[in-house]
């Protein structure tokens, strides 16, 4: 539903609240007058802006949690998850800074005030109720749902876009640039192909011996170099500490989808993957490959999905890697070792340039430089529909 069917649904009491954030002059006491009102206030860009730039980057982060998921509606304990997720490490910051200066109080003996706890999660919640951003209804019985109206979801994304290009650089096609569309779907045959006509033995963990794996790496589309034998290694899927990421990759949904099989010390293709072995890459298989992407590394990065699609908005045309990075890296939480700009460059931008989604390039006057590939815009806009309509 849009803005203007919840506030219908919406109690006089919460439009009360709403009118009164926007400052609306009208009858309090007219549902009609209030609905109007509310809508004519938020339909104004400045007022909206200010809403939005006036946002700590805390509750900014929750809000982008909601704005591109298909999801409907959640419930309270997903909201209140959602919340603590978007807060890192500042509730914890904010408790040590009040446990410094008690300390500090106890050695001086004065008495100054320590600063206020931040908002609870309910808190945040409610905020967006006042605000008119989050509706909640009954579903089943006894249960409350949470909604964001579908028209303030393309707005909050129009808001936060005209935020973020503020800072951006764009510039013109670079002189050489990285473009990997189709590759790793040619790289599916290659490695089908290889398992199939070689008896590829397994160590006790399930990973291929370094000789096989160093065959298949030299037969890929993009180069990659295996670990360093007894290095140190950080990264996501069932093998990462033995396989590079782009292979990992390939391999797990290759796993996946039953393509290959590991089955008493043997790698082997099994009868789907037989018969893929004799058919062309399809657009539905590219999107099945970056469907599995984002399920494998949204565990980690739990914005991954908002993050593809920041990217997908921000680099319609050639832009500076680093303009768009100080963009979304606050938007981006540490996982264990992973700091930010690492997953902002190995995790998100190297993954989608291997899967055909992004162009990496080197400009003489800027730097490194990213645009969007056309097959990457359709794929993350609507998928396989968007590639099939491309093809006729």
């Amino acid at each position: 539903m849009n803005l203007s069917d919840m506030l219908s649904y919406a109690d006089i009491g919460q439009l009360g609240k709403i009118a009164g954030v926007y400052r609306c002059d009208c009858n309090g006491n007219s549902k009609n007058e209030l609905i109007q009102s509310i809508l004519a206030q938020m339909s104004r860009h400045d007022v909206f802006d200010e809403q939005i730039s006036s946002m700590q980057v805390e509750d900014l982060r929750f809000l982008n949690s909601l704005l591109f998921e298909s999801r409907a509606s959640y419930s309270l304990e997903d909201l209140i998850a959602r919340v603590q997720q978007s807060r890192f490490g500042e509730e914890q910051q904010a408790k040590e800074q009040t446990q410094e200066q008690a300390g500090i109080r106890k050695k001086s003996r004065k008495k100054a005030a320590a600063p206020p706890p931040p908002p609870s999660p309910r808190d945040i919640i409610a905020s967006f109720k006042h605000q008119g951003w989050l509706f909640n209804g009954i579903s089943g019985p006894g249960r409350y749902l949470f909604q964001v109206p579908h028209d303030l979801k393309l707005r909050f994304r129009e808001a936060l876009k005209r935020r973020f290009s503020d800072g951006l650089q764009y510039t013109d096609e670079p002189p050489l640039y990285r473009d990997e569309q189709g590759l790793l779907l040619d790289d599916v045959k290659t490695l089908l192909h290889f398992v199939y006509h070689n008896e590829i033995q397994l160590v006790s963990d399930g990973s291929m011996y370094k000789r096989f794996l160093q065959q298949l790496l030299d037969l890929m589309g993009v180069q990659e170099e295996p670990p360093a034998k007894g290095a140190w290694r950080f990264g996501y899927g069932r093998h990462f500490n033995h396989y590079p990421d782009r292979f990992s990759l390939l391999y797990d949904f290759c796993c996946s989808s039953k393509l290959i099989a590991e089955s008493e010390g043997i790698l082997s293709v099994t009868e789907a993957g037989k018969e893929r072995l004799h058919k062309a890459p399809s657009q539905a298989e590219l999107e099945q490959l970056y469907r599995y992407w984002l399920k494998i590394y949204r565990g980690p990065v739990a914005n991954l999905l908002s993050l593809v699609h920041w990217v997908h908005t921000l680099s319609g045309e050639w832009v500076t890697v680093q303009s768009v990075r100080a963009a979304l890296t606050p938007f981006i939480k540490t996982y264990y070792y992973d700091e930010p700009n690492a997953i902002f460059e190995t995790r998100l931008l190297k993954m989608m340039t291997h899967l055909g989604l992004l162009r990496i390039g080197e400009h003489p006057l800027y730097g490194t430089v990213m645009r969007m590939t056309k097959t990457g815009s359709l794929l993350v806009e609507g998928g396989a529909s968007n590639l099939e309509a491309q093809r006729h």
